[in-house]
């Protein structure tokens, strides 16, 4: 609902703009904007056309909390286990987990699809700008949704775009049977390149990854350290948080850079892929706080293959936790 709300203060009249929604007994009520003081004040501001964004934002976030905080009731219930590297953001993942499986996987397939596409594209628009690319979210949900080539972009950008929904949606189709492997992992990563690197399977040559504190893995042992980060999956897959676990092979992936081109992509991909196939919903690392994500992203340098210590790696696992929070309230819904 919503509604002119009046308070009286001091004798004075102050009308704002309020909505409200009712969850069971509670009733969430949230100001939209201040009025004014009088009626022929409110009119005008009422006539003002950004009040219908207002609301429909108003709404969301309300409808948010609502579902958010329903679902973080559900898993306080569940008395879980603390996790060393989740802390006090255990309950809010899963509570992101209770809703993606009780409420996601169960609406009609076309609702779904198209969460999937909008999700995908805000994806697929972050994940490779991360990397440099220029297409803006608007050129981009144009692209993937529309096909319409935005102009003065290269199509390398475009590629990108195209490859990176490609991707996700074959893997999600895939049910996500398959689990890690290098054939899988060159598989991706192949596909994610195709059309802008013919650079393919495991580097034969040395690269400085740039702006890092750390020394990408020497090209003869690439296969090795690879061999090294799939065993130490296995090893953890059923020790670990699917969330740890997935933050934690991503880093390692990003340390060796086992790719010539296309890591951060394939890493992130990959991290995704982690989380859906234990039944978490994917996340998106934003573009706009990628100094934030490339920071936690070295805290954890310092760790070797086989290490996974929590000073090392809280910052960079709360820093996805918290992405995976944003993400999923605000798309799957």
């Amino acid at each position: 609902m919503v509604y002119i709300y009046k308070k009286i203060i001091a004798g004075k009249p102050y009308y704002y703009l309020r909505a409200s929604e009712r969850k069971g007994k509670k009733i969430i009520i949230k100001d939209i904007a201040y009025l004014g003081n009088s009626l022929e004040e409110v009119r005008k501001e009422l006539e003002n056309k950004k009040y219908t964004e207002k609301i429909r934002k108003t709404y969301k976030t309300i409808h948010n909390f609502i579902e958010s905080n329903h679902w973080l009731e559900k898993a306080y219930e569940l008395k879980l286990k603390k996790d060393e590297f989740l802390l006090e953001k255990l309950e809010e993942i899963e509570a992101c987990k209770l809703h993606y499986n009780n409420i996601f996987k169960k609406m009609d397939e076309t609702t779904k699809k198209e969460i999937l596409k909008n999700f995908v594209i805000e994806f697929a628009f972050n994940t490779t700008s991360i990397e440099g690319n220029t297409i803006n979210l608007e050129q981009a949900r144009n692209l993937l949704e529309d096909g319409l080539t935005p102009e003065n972009k290269t199509l390398r950008e475009i590629y990108d775009l195209q490859n990176t929904e490609k991707v996700f949606f074959r893997l999600y189709n895939s049910n996500f049977e398959e689990d890690l492997s290098h054939e899988l992992i060159m598989m991706l990563h192949d596909n994610l390149i195709e059309n802008i690197d013919v650079r393919k399977g495991y580097r034969k040559t040395d690269i400085r990854v740039i702006r890092s504190n750390f020394d990408a893995t020497p090209s003869p042992y690439v296969k090795t350290d690879m061999d090294l980060l799939l065993k130490w999956y296995e090893k953890n897959k059923n020790k670990l948080h699917p969330l740890v676990l997935a933050t934690i092979f991503h880093h390692k992936f990003e340390k060796i850079h086992p790719f010539m081109d296309g890591n951060g992509r394939t890493g992130r991909m990959l991290l995704s892929y982690i989380l859906i196939k234990n039944d978490y919903p994917p996340l998106i690392i934003h573009k706009k706080i990628r100094l934030n994500y490339l920071d936690a992203l070295r805290k954890a340098d310092k760790s070797g293959l086989n290490d996974a210590t929590k000073e090392d790696y809280l910052p960079i696992v709360q820093f996805n936790a918290q992405e995976m929070i944003d993400s999923y309230w605000n798309i799957f819904l």
